[in-house]
């Protein structure tokens, strides 16, 4: 980065300055203060000169400051931090470039309801209303993909600003926020007697007894429920009630992609995740259902016209957030608060119970329980994508995370992949962002040092973010990422295949993955039969170093399942 002669400050100071023998406190080192008042644990970034204070405070704090070789990367690790613990991820940047580098994982938390605080260096207010070297309107550019974006006036404004932001975050639906620090702000002297907020944070209020009434009545009057679980219910930590609910009233219960593990997939009243592009095994469920059962779900996760073409089913929405507007999306009755506590009050109204054993339910289960098998058995060379996904599922523990990133590796992992609680297997399913995988697998690594972490990535998606190799080295976080090669952007080629029949602008060369990871001190493994991938992963899960596994994929599976998928549609 330049250095701009007009922003280099001739004093050599320390990070507060002396006034009388009492050090002043500067900003840097209150913010960092109601940081620490919030929980923070990491901050993950890179530095500029605009914010040297701020990064030598954090050095002196009890947070951890993880650097990160793209602020891209920093930005996917808060949020993951975020999704997985519920409080907001931090990240942080200089001004400019360094900043608008944040934008994509900030717009993804958002759009994925995940708590994140964005922070970022601003130009000194003596120069921001002008043009200079490096200065734009940040918050501006992070509005439209955060809950609230704001600068800081002054020093004195640091405590409700930081008490605000991270309010606005957590607070239903979770998104992110961003706050800008101008770098005259950041070295300024503190007013006395400032210091951080108490934190309080919002309970949701309890049903209403008059809407639990008026679902219960409509639930009662269904022939064919069924339940569909999204990332609400798992943010609500309302695993336990969905499953109470579903085996007391005799539900089936669907999940999105961004839910999975909410209900565990090996529960016999479970269909499996859907969000898959073709109408799938979970969404023949659906076709026949007459009354749906939306547990914390947002529109954002999957279009409700794919659960409910005509618009003629019956909704019951249970979320701490109102529903959106959508023509088949009309929602029957709403109850908006925890939503554990709305499905124990539903589940005490209701006057009958279903069987979900029989019919299409057990018949779904059937066909994923089937291609999985199938799949594991499969000894051909490259790899099929069920085979890869068998063994990751075989080679990883019920509590252990895979992180599955955006491309074709998305689809036959979110929607094949067994899963048993919930934020173990993790998609980007709002944004959609490639290149989130591997710096989030390093965030999840750090949360849960004793849980086994994988990221499972396309090749085209870890070249976007394959330099987080070295951070992840570098931070002693050993994770395992599992590339699935097939020299070309793999889910792309599948849609222009199905579209066009034919396809363009997709292939690309690969370099050597073995020695690039070596290259960075990681461990390097290559896949060149069938029965070497679980061998691979096992002694990658192992050791207590950074690994990668090159594993070639062969994705003609891809056009033969979603023909099968079509084949199968209406007969289930």
């Amino acid at each position: 980065m330049s250095v701009d002669p007009q922003k280099v400050d001739p004093r050599n100071e320390s990070a507060a300055d002396e006034v009388d023998g009492v050090t002043e406190e500067i900003a840097a080192d209150l913010l960092v203060r109601c940081l620490e008042a919030e929980g923070v644990t990491c901050v993950y970034g890179i530095p500029g000169e605009e914010n040297i204070y701020l990064t030598d405070a954090l050095s002196r704090s009890a947070i951890r400051y993880v650097l990160v070789r793209h602020e891209q990367a920093a930005s996917f690790m808060a949020e993951v931090q975020g999704r997985l613990t519920g409080r907001p991820g931090v990240c942080s940047a200089t001004l400019g470039p360094g900043a608008i580098n944040l934008l994509l994982g900030v717009a993804d938390a958002t759009s994925n309801s995940t708590p994140v605080v964005a922070l970022s260096a601003q130009s000194s207010l003596g120069r921001i209303y002008k043009e200079s070297h490096q200065s734009i309107d940040l918050v501006s550019i992070f509005a439209s993909a955060t809950k609230w974006s704001a600068m800081f006036p002054n020093a004195a404004a640091i405590p409700e600003m930081v008490r605000k932001a991270f309010k606005v975050a957590q607070t239903e639906r979770p998104g992110a926020v961003y706050l800008a620090v101008p770098e005259d702000i950041e070295s300024a002297p503190v007013p006395n007697g400032l210091g951080p907020l108490p934190v309080s944070v919002p309970k949701p209020d309890e049903p209403s007894p008059a809407q639990v009434r008026r679902a219960a009545e409509i639930l009662s009057g269904a022939d064919r429920p069924i339940v569909l679980a999204g990332h609400g219910a798992v943010r609500a930590g309302a695993g336990h009630a969905l499953r109470r609910f579903s085996e007391q009233v005799g539900l089936p219960v669907a999940t999105t992609f961004n839910a999975k593990g909410v209900f565990p997939d090996d529960h016999p009243n479970s269909l499996g995740a859907v969000g898959f592009m073709a109408h799938d095994y979970v969404n023949f469920g659906f076709d026949e259902a007459d009354a749906i059962v939306c547990v914390g779900y947002e529109l954002g996760e999957l279009d409700p016209e794919r659960l409910n073409p005509s618009g003629d089913k019956a909704i019951i929405h249970l979320s701490r957030s109102p529903a959106e507007v959508d023509s088949h999306y009309s929602v029957a009755v709403g109850i908006q608060a925890d939503p554990g506590s709305s499905l124990a009050a539903l589940r005490k109204a209701v006057a009958r119970t279903w069987d979900p054993i029989t019919g299409p339910p057990a018949r779904i289960r059937s066909l994923l329980a089937d291609e999985l098998a199938m799949g594991s058995e499969d000894v051909s060379f490259p790899l099929k994508p069920q085979r890869v996904v068998a063994e990751t599922r075989a080679a990883l523990g019920r509590d252990d995370i895979v992180l599955a990133d955006t491309g074709a590796v998305k689809m036959w992992m979110a929607r094949l992949y067994p899963t048993y609680e919930p934020n173990t297997c993790l998609v980007s399913n709002g944004l959609s962002s490639m290149g989130f995988a591997l710096p989030g697998a390093v965030a999840a690594k750090l949360v849960y040092p004793g849980r086994r972490v994988v990221a499972a990535v396309g090749d085209g998606a870890f070249l976007m973010n394959s330099q987080e190799i070295e951070t992840a080295v570098r931070e002693h976080a050993a994770i395992v990422v599992l590339v699935w090669q097939d020299d070309a952007y793999g889910l792309i080629k599948w849609k222009m295949d199905l579209a066009l029949g034919r396809h363009s602008a997709i292939g690309f060369s690969n370099p050597d993955f073995v020695a690039y990871a070596d290259s960075f001190g990681a461990r390097g493994y290559r896949v060149t039969a069938a029965g070497e991938l679980r061998s691979a992963l096992d002694d990658a899960l192992a050791s207590d170093q950074v690994s990668v596994i090159a594993c070639p994929v062969d994705y003609g599976e891809n056009l033969r399942l979603t023909a099968a998928l079509g084949d199968l549609s209406g007969r289930v």
